[in-house]
Protein backbone atom coordinates (compact mmCIF):
# COMPACT_ATOMS: atom_id res chain seq x y z
CA UNK A 1 0.00 0.00 0.00
CA UNK A 2 1.32 3.42 -1.24
CA UNK A 3 1.98 5.89 1.12
CA UNK A 4 -1.02 8.18 -0.45
CA UNK A 5 -3.40 4.81 0.32
CA UNK A 6 -1.95 5.12 4.16
CA UNK A 7 -2.79 9.02 4.52
CA UNK A 8 -5.94 8.53 2.75
CA UNK A 9 -7.35 5.09 4.71
CA UNK A 10 -6.25 7.72 8.19
CA UNK A 11 -9.58 9.81 7.20
CA UNK A 12 -11.72 6.26 7.66
CA UNK A 13 -12.93 4.99 11.24
CA UNK A 14 -10.95 2.75 12.83
CA UNK A 15 -11.45 -0.72 12.69
CA UNK A 16 -8.24 -2.75 13.93
CA UNK A 17 -8.44 -2.95 17.67
CA UNK A 18 -4.59 -4.81 18.09
CA UNK A 19 -2.62 -2.31 17.13
CA UNK A 20 -4.83 0.47 19.39
CA UNK A 21 -4.38 -2.03 22.00
CA UNK A 22 -0.95 -1.70 21.75
CA UNK A 23 -1.03 2.23 21.41
CA UNK A 24 -3.18 2.32 24.95
CA UNK A 25 -1.14 0.12 26.72
CA UNK A 26 2.23 2.51 25.47
CA UNK A 27 0.93 5.32 26.24
CA UNK A 28 0.15 4.10 30.12
CA UNK A 29 4.26 3.12 30.25
CA UNK A 30 4.67 7.18 28.97
CA UNK A 31 2.73 8.71 31.24
CA UNK A 32 3.73 6.56 34.62
CA UNK A 33 7.53 7.17 33.32
CA UNK A 34 6.83 10.95 33.69
CA UNK A 35 5.07 10.54 37.00
CA UNK A 36 7.69 8.12 38.89
CA UNK A 37 10.54 11.07 37.95
CA UNK A 38 8.75 13.87 39.55
CA UNK A 39 10.74 13.71 42.80
CA UNK A 40 13.84 13.87 40.53
CA UNK A 41 12.32 16.75 38.39
CA UNK A 42 11.67 18.76 41.07
CA UNK A 43 14.64 18.55 42.86
CA UNK A 44 16.48 19.59 39.86
CA UNK A 45 14.62 22.70 39.34
CA UNK A 46 14.67 23.82 42.88
CA UNK A 47 11.19 24.41 43.01
CA UNK A 48 8.84 24.41 46.29
CA UNK A 49 6.06 21.89 46.83
CA UNK A 50 3.80 24.66 45.32
CA UNK A 51 6.15 25.76 42.69
CA UNK A 52 5.87 22.35 41.39
CA UNK A 53 1.91 22.44 41.73
CA UNK A 54 2.01 25.55 39.31
CA UNK A 55 4.12 23.67 37.08
CA UNK A 56 1.65 20.92 36.71
CA UNK A 57 -1.16 23.06 36.56
CA UNK A 58 -0.14 24.23 33.69
CA UNK A 59 -0.22 20.58 32.03
CA UNK A 60 -3.69 19.93 33.37
CA UNK A 61 -4.83 22.80 31.46
CA UNK A 62 -3.29 23.32 28.13
CA UNK A 63 -4.34 19.15 27.89
CA UNK A 64 -7.79 20.12 28.83
CA UNK A 65 -8.08 22.74 26.81
CA UNK A 66 -6.54 21.13 23.69
CA UNK A 67 -9.23 18.08 24.06
CA UNK A 68 -11.69 20.59 23.07
CA UNK A 69 -10.26 21.60 19.78
CA UNK A 70 -8.87 18.10 19.16
CA UNK A 71 -12.20 16.34 18.26
CA UNK A 72 -12.29 18.73 15.39
CA UNK A 73 -8.83 18.09 14.31
CA UNK A 74 -9.72 14.08 14.30
CA UNK A 75 -12.61 14.93 12.48
CA UNK A 76 -11.22 16.72 9.47
CA UNK A 77 -7.66 14.47 9.21
CA UNK A 78 -8.94 11.34 10.62
CA UNK A 79 -8.74 9.69 14.07
CA UNK A 80 -6.08 6.77 12.88
CA UNK A 81 -3.83 10.24 11.53
CA UNK A 82 -4.15 12.16 14.23
CA UNK A 83 -3.28 9.50 16.47
CA UNK A 84 -0.08 8.40 14.73
CA UNK A 85 0.94 11.60 14.40
CA UNK A 86 0.37 12.59 18.02
CA UNK A 87 2.35 9.75 19.62
CA UNK A 88 5.75 9.85 18.44
CA UNK A 89 5.54 13.87 19.08
CA UNK A 90 4.10 12.70 22.59
CA UNK A 91 7.40 10.40 23.31
CA UNK A 92 9.67 13.22 21.72
CA UNK A 93 7.91 15.70 24.13
CA UNK A 94 8.66 13.47 27.56
CA UNK A 95 12.59 13.92 27.19
CA UNK A 96 12.09 17.80 27.48
CA UNK A 97 10.99 18.05 31.26
CA UNK A 98 14.08 16.16 32.77
CA UNK A 99 15.77 19.63 30.43
CA UNK A 100 14.61 22.25 32.36
CA UNK A 101 16.57 24.48 34.77
CA UNK A 102 13.66 26.32 36.28
CA UNK A 103 10.66 26.56 37.64
CA UNK A 104 9.14 28.73 34.86
CA UNK A 105 11.09 26.64 32.14
CA UNK A 106 8.99 23.67 33.65
CA UNK A 107 5.93 25.37 33.22
CA UNK A 108 6.39 26.14 29.89
CA UNK A 109 7.64 23.25 28.43
CA UNK A 110 4.91 21.12 30.40
CA UNK A 111 2.24 23.38 28.94
CA UNK A 112 3.61 22.39 25.10
CA UNK A 113 3.73 18.36 26.07
CA UNK A 114 0.39 18.49 28.04
CA UNK A 115 -1.43 20.71 24.66
CA UNK A 116 -0.14 17.60 22.62
CA UNK A 117 -0.82 14.84 24.82
CA UNK A 118 -4.26 16.16 25.21
CA UNK A 119 -4.38 15.81 21.64
CA UNK A 120 -3.71 11.94 21.45
CA UNK A 121 -5.49 11.21 24.27
CA UNK A 122 -8.71 12.01 22.56
CA UNK A 123 -7.62 10.41 19.28
CA UNK A 124 -7.18 7.05 21.89
CA UNK A 125 -10.46 7.47 23.03
CA UNK A 126 -12.16 8.35 19.31
CA UNK A 127 -10.32 5.31 18.13
CA UNK A 128 -12.17 2.92 20.61
CA UNK A 129 -15.49 4.68 20.35
CA UNK A 130 -15.26 4.07 16.20
CA UNK A 131 -14.58 0.17 16.94
CA UNK A 132 -16.96 -0.13 18.94
CA UNK A 133 -19.60 1.93 16.17
CA UNK A 134 -18.36 -0.81 13.51
CA UNK A 135 -18.16 -3.86 15.86
CA UNK A 136 -20.48 -3.34 18.24
CA UNK A 137 -18.29 -4.68 21.40
CA UNK A 138 -17.57 -2.79 24.50
CA UNK A 139 -14.09 -2.24 24.28
CA UNK A 140 -13.79 1.74 25.66
CA UNK A 141 -13.31 0.32 29.19
CA UNK A 142 -10.90 -2.55 28.41
CA UNK A 143 -8.50 -0.28 26.46
CA UNK A 144 -8.37 2.16 29.75
CA UNK A 145 -7.84 -1.05 31.72
CA UNK A 146 -4.71 -1.69 29.50
CA UNK A 147 -3.82 1.76 30.11
CA UNK A 148 -3.30 1.19 33.76
CA UNK A 149 -1.45 -2.14 33.20
CA UNK A 150 0.38 -0.30 31.09
CA UNK A 151 0.91 2.25 33.78
CA UNK A 152 1.69 -0.21 35.98
CA UNK A 153 4.75 -1.73 33.95
CA UNK A 154 5.70 2.16 33.64
CA UNK A 155 6.28 2.50 37.16
CA UNK A 156 7.65 -0.65 37.57
CA UNK A 157 10.42 0.12 34.86
CA UNK A 158 10.71 3.52 36.18
CA UNK A 159 11.70 2.35 39.78
CA UNK A 160 14.31 -0.32 38.20
CA UNK A 161 16.25 2.33 36.25
CA UNK A 162 15.89 5.54 39.00
CA UNK A 163 19.11 3.84 40.52
CA UNK A 164 20.68 3.62 37.07
CA UNK A 165 19.83 6.39 34.78
CA UNK A 166 19.47 9.74 34.94
CA UNK A 167 15.69 11.58 34.36
CA UNK A 168 17.03 12.32 30.80
CA UNK A 169 18.21 8.98 30.18
CA UNK A 170 15.44 7.47 31.38
CA UNK A 171 12.92 9.28 29.23
CA UNK A 172 14.94 9.55 26.22
CA UNK A 173 15.07 5.00 26.37
CA UNK A 174 11.67 5.17 26.84
CA UNK A 175 10.94 7.89 24.32
CA UNK A 176 12.84 5.73 21.91
CA UNK A 177 10.87 2.85 22.57
CA UNK A 178 7.73 4.56 21.88
CA UNK A 179 8.83 5.88 19.00
CA UNK A 180 9.67 2.10 17.60
CA UNK A 181 6.04 0.99 18.62
CA UNK A 182 4.59 4.11 16.62
CA UNK A 183 6.64 3.15 13.64
CA UNK A 184 5.85 -0.60 14.02
CA UNK A 185 2.06 -0.13 14.87
CA UNK A 186 1.20 3.16 12.29
CA UNK A 187 1.04 1.09 8.98
CA UNK A 188 -1.58 -1.87 10.89
CA UNK A 189 -3.55 1.86 12.24
CA UNK A 190 -4.27 3.72 9.35
CA UNK A 191 -4.71 0.09 7.28
CA UNK A 192 -8.43 0.73 5.89
CA UNK A 193 -10.74 -2.74 7.11
CA UNK A 194 -11.13 -5.05 10.20
CA UNK A 195 -8.90 -7.13 11.74
CA UNK A 196 -11.59 -9.18 12.80
CA UNK A 197 -15.02 -9.59 11.29
CA UNK A 198 -17.20 -6.98 11.75
CA UNK A 199 -21.08 -7.37 12.65
CA UNK A 200 -23.36 -9.90 10.55
CA UNK A 201 -26.01 -8.50 8.21
CA UNK A 202 -28.84 -9.48 11.24
CA UNK A 203 -26.42 -8.03 14.27
CA UNK A 204 -25.81 -4.65 12.31
CA UNK A 205 -29.74 -4.77 11.68
CA UNK A 206 -30.57 -4.98 15.25
CA UNK A 207 -27.57 -2.74 15.96
CA UNK A 208 -29.27 -0.41 13.94
CA UNK A 209 -32.26 -0.42 15.91
CA UNK A 210 -30.38 -0.17 19.04
CA UNK A 211 -29.10 3.07 18.32
CA UNK A 212 -31.46 4.57 16.87
CA UNK A 213 -32.11 6.96 19.14
CA UNK A 214 -28.22 8.27 19.53
CA UNK A 215 -28.86 8.54 15.14
CA UNK A 216 -31.73 11.07 16.22
CA UNK A 217 -29.89 12.93 18.72
CA UNK A 218 -26.92 13.57 15.91
CA UNK A 219 -30.05 15.32 14.20
CA UNK A 220 -30.89 17.29 17.11
CA UNK A 221 -28.32 20.02 18.76
CA UNK A 222 -25.90 17.81 21.41
CA UNK A 223 -24.35 19.82 23.40
CA UNK A 224 -26.72 18.96 26.46
CA UNK A 225 -26.35 15.30 25.24
CA UNK A 226 -23.03 15.62 25.91
CA UNK A 227 -21.99 18.32 28.91
CA UNK A 228 -24.02 15.87 31.36
CA UNK A 229 -21.89 13.32 29.84
CA UNK A 230 -19.45 15.18 30.31
CA UNK A 231 -20.49 15.76 34.21
CA UNK A 232 -20.41 12.28 34.73
CA UNK A 233 -16.49 11.83 33.15
CA UNK A 234 -15.97 15.02 35.86
CA UNK A 235 -17.78 13.60 38.62
CA UNK A 236 -15.58 10.26 38.14
CA UNK A 237 -12.66 12.47 37.61
CA UNK A 238 -13.16 14.00 41.00
CA UNK A 239 -13.25 10.54 43.01
CA UNK A 240 -10.39 9.47 41.20
CA UNK A 241 -8.28 12.57 41.79
CA UNK A 242 -9.37 12.80 45.38
CA UNK A 243 -9.07 9.02 46.08
CA UNK A 244 -5.53 9.56 44.08
CA UNK A 245 -3.92 12.18 46.11
CA UNK A 246 -5.50 12.23 49.61
CA UNK A 247 -7.01 8.43 50.75
CA UNK A 248 -2.87 7.75 51.68
CA UNK A 249 -3.34 10.98 53.98
CA UNK A 250 -6.41 9.52 55.60
CA UNK A 251 -5.30 6.11 56.32
CA UNK A 252 -2.04 7.14 57.86
CA UNK A 253 -3.52 10.32 60.01
CA UNK A 254 -7.27 9.08 60.87
CA UNK A 255 -6.51 4.97 61.02
CA UNK A 256 -2.65 5.33 62.03
CA UNK A 257 -1.36 3.68 59.49
CA UNK A 258 2.15 3.03 58.27
CA UNK A 259 3.59 4.75 55.66
CA UNK A 260 3.70 1.25 54.01
CA UNK A 261 0.66 0.15 54.66
CA UNK A 262 -0.89 3.26 53.40
CA UNK A 263 1.06 2.72 50.17
CA UNK A 264 -1.17 -0.61 49.96
CA UNK A 265 -4.36 0.67 50.69
CA UNK A 266 -3.64 2.79 47.42
CA UNK A 267 -2.55 -0.86 45.71
CA UNK A 268 -5.74 -2.34 46.33
CA UNK A 269 -7.99 0.32 45.04
CA UNK A 270 -5.79 1.13 41.52
CA UNK A 271 -5.61 -2.91 41.12
CA UNK A 272 -9.79 -2.92 41.83
CA UNK A 273 -9.77 -0.25 38.94
CA UNK A 274 -7.73 -1.73 36.46
CA UNK A 275 -9.44 -5.17 37.01
CA UNK A 276 -13.13 -3.55 36.74
CA UNK A 277 -12.18 -1.48 33.52
CA UNK A 278 -10.44 -5.20 32.40
CA UNK A 279 -13.47 -7.17 32.85
CA UNK A 280 -15.86 -4.05 32.05
CA UNK A 281 -16.26 -5.09 28.24
CA UNK A 282 -17.98 -8.30 29.15
CA UNK A 283 -19.84 -6.74 32.20
CA UNK A 284 -21.52 -3.82 29.49
CA UNK A 285 -22.46 -6.05 26.86
CA UNK A 286 -24.23 -8.11 29.88
CA UNK A 287 -25.98 -5.63 31.89
CA UNK A 288 -26.18 -2.53 29.04
CA UNK A 289 -23.83 0.75 29.69
CA UNK A 290 -26.76 2.36 31.95
CA UNK A 291 -26.75 -0.24 34.74
CA UNK A 292 -22.94 -0.46 34.89
CA UNK A 293 -22.33 3.38 34.95
CA UNK A 294 -25.41 4.10 37.39
CA UNK A 295 -24.61 0.36 39.31
CA UNK A 296 -20.95 1.45 39.63
CA UNK A 297 -21.67 4.98 40.82
CA UNK A 298 -23.92 3.69 43.66
CA UNK A 299 -21.04 0.95 44.86
CA UNK A 300 -18.13 4.18 44.80
CA UNK A 301 -20.49 6.05 46.66
CA UNK A 302 -21.05 3.32 49.00
CA UNK A 303 -17.28 2.16 49.22
CA UNK A 304 -16.09 5.79 49.59
CA UNK A 305 -18.35 6.45 52.88
CA UNK A 306 -17.22 3.34 54.32
CA UNK A 307 -13.60 4.35 53.91
CA UNK A 308 -13.87 7.55 55.17
CA UNK A 309 -15.65 6.19 58.52
CA UNK A 310 -13.97 2.86 58.90
CA UNK A 311 -13.16 2.19 62.14
CA UNK A 312 -10.21 0.13 60.86
CA UNK A 313 -7.40 -0.65 57.78
CA UNK A 314 -9.48 -3.46 57.20
CA UNK A 315 -13.01 -1.90 56.63
CA UNK A 316 -11.10 1.07 54.84
CA UNK A 317 -9.62 -1.36 52.15
CA UNK A 318 -12.82 -2.93 51.58
CA UNK A 319 -14.10 0.10 50.85
CA UNK A 320 -11.50 1.43 48.74
CA UNK A 321 -12.14 -2.12 47.07
CA UNK A 322 -15.47 -0.97 46.13
CA UNK A 323 -14.54 2.34 45.39
CA UNK A 324 -11.70 1.15 42.52
CA UNK A 325 -14.45 -1.14 40.95
CA UNK A 326 -17.58 1.16 40.94
CA UNK A 327 -15.78 3.82 39.53
CA UNK A 328 -13.83 1.76 36.95
CA UNK A 329 -16.09 1.76 34.54
CA UNK A 330 -18.10 5.15 34.57
CA UNK A 331 -15.57 7.41 32.61
CA UNK A 332 -14.75 4.88 30.06
CA UNK A 333 -18.61 4.62 29.60
CA UNK A 334 -19.01 8.37 29.52
CA UNK A 335 -16.34 8.87 27.24
CA UNK A 336 -17.60 6.32 25.16
CA UNK A 337 -21.46 7.61 25.27
CA UNK A 338 -20.28 11.08 24.01
CA UNK A 339 -18.42 9.64 21.15
CA UNK A 340 -21.32 7.61 20.08
CA UNK A 341 -23.30 10.75 20.34
CA UNK A 342 -20.33 13.69 19.16
CA UNK A 343 -18.21 11.71 17.27
CA UNK A 344 -14.79 12.83 18.02
CA UNK A 345 -16.20 16.30 19.18
CA UNK A 346 -18.05 14.78 21.91
CA UNK A 347 -15.14 12.75 23.10
CA UNK A 348 -12.82 16.19 23.18
CA UNK A 349 -15.87 17.89 24.79
CA UNK A 350 -16.74 15.22 27.47
CA UNK A 351 -12.72 14.88 28.44
CA UNK A 352 -12.36 18.92 28.59
CA UNK A 353 -15.45 19.03 30.85
CA UNK A 354 -14.53 15.96 32.64
CA UNK A 355 -10.74 17.13 33.39
CA UNK A 356 -11.88 20.01 35.40
CA UNK A 357 -12.84 17.07 38.37
CA UNK A 358 -9.50 16.30 38.31
CA UNK A 359 -7.65 19.96 38.04
CA UNK A 360 -10.26 20.56 41.05
CA UNK A 361 -10.60 17.66 42.95
CA UNK A 362 -7.53 17.35 45.16
CA UNK A 363 -7.79 21.32 46.12
CA UNK A 364 -10.77 21.24 46.72
CA UNK A 365 -10.90 18.10 49.20
CA UNK A 366 -7.66 20.12 50.90
CA UNK A 367 -9.41 23.00 51.49
CA UNK A 368 -12.69 21.39 52.81
CA UNK A 369 -9.84 18.54 55.46
CA UNK A 370 -9.41 21.97 56.76
CA UNK A 371 -12.51 23.28 57.13
CA UNK A 372 -14.44 20.00 58.24
CA UNK A 373 -11.63 17.11 58.77
CA UNK A 374 -10.66 14.73 55.91
CA UNK A 375 -13.43 12.09 56.57
CA UNK A 376 -16.04 14.73 55.77
CA UNK A 377 -13.97 15.81 52.26
CA UNK A 378 -13.87 12.50 51.25
CA UNK A 379 -17.55 12.06 51.63
CA UNK A 380 -18.17 14.46 49.03
CA UNK A 381 -16.78 12.20 46.10
CA UNK A 382 -20.07 10.20 47.58
CA UNK A 383 -22.24 13.30 46.75
CA UNK A 384 -20.83 13.27 43.02
CA UNK A 385 -20.96 9.45 42.42
CA UNK A 386 -24.60 9.87 43.13
CA UNK A 387 -24.92 13.17 41.12
CA UNK A 388 -23.42 10.54 38.20
CA UNK A 389 -25.41 7.85 39.14
CA UNK A 390 -28.86 9.86 38.47
CA UNK A 391 -27.34 11.56 35.65
CA UNK A 392 -26.98 7.88 34.00
CA UNK A 393 -30.38 6.88 34.40
CA UNK A 394 -32.15 10.67 33.36
CA UNK A 395 -30.20 9.62 30.02
CA UNK A 396 -31.60 6.01 29.83
CA UNK A 397 -35.38 7.30 30.88
CA UNK A 398 -34.84 10.13 27.97
CA UNK A 399 -33.59 7.34 25.19
CA UNK A 400 -36.63 5.15 26.49
CA UNK A 401 -38.76 8.16 25.14
CA UNK A 402 -37.09 9.06 22.03
CA UNK A 403 -37.32 4.78 21.27
CA UNK A 404 -40.37 3.99 22.88
CA UNK A 405 -38.98 0.86 24.36
CA UNK A 406 -36.52 0.02 27.50
CA UNK A 407 -33.22 -0.13 26.86
CA UNK A 408 -32.22 -4.03 27.23
CA UNK A 409 -30.32 -4.95 31.13
CA UNK A 410 -28.40 -7.74 28.66
CA UNK A 411 -27.24 -7.58 25.23
CA UNK A 412 -28.46 -10.41 23.21
CA UNK A 413 -25.70 -12.34 22.06
CA UNK A 414 -24.50 -12.83 19.11
CA UNK A 415 -23.95 -15.31 16.42
CA UNK A 416 -19.97 -16.09 16.76
CA UNK A 417 -17.99 -14.36 13.93
CA UNK A 418 -16.52 -16.66 11.25
CA UNK A 419 -12.85 -16.34 12.24
CA UNK A 420 -12.09 -19.10 9.27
Amino acid sequence: MSPRQLLTGGRHPVTRLYPLTVFFAADGVLFASWIVRIPEIKNQVGASATALGLALLCMTVSSAASMYFAGGLCERLGTRTVLVASFPLVCAGLVTPALARSVVALGAILFVFGAIYGVLLVALNSAAVEIESTSGRAIMSPMHGLWSVGGLVGAVIGGLLAAHLTAVEHFAVVAVAGVLVAVGFARPMLLTGADRPVRSEGTAAAAAKEHEPVRRAARTPISLAVVLLGVVALCTAYGEGAIGDWVALHLREDLGAAAGVAAYGFGVYSVAIATGRLTGGRLIERLGETWVLSGGAVLAAAGVLVTAWAGTLAVAFAGLLAVGLGLANMFPVAIARAGAIGGPRGVGLASTIGNTGMLAGPPLIGFLADQVGLRTALSTVAVTALVAAVIGLVQRSLRVRGDGSAEPLAAEPAEPANQG
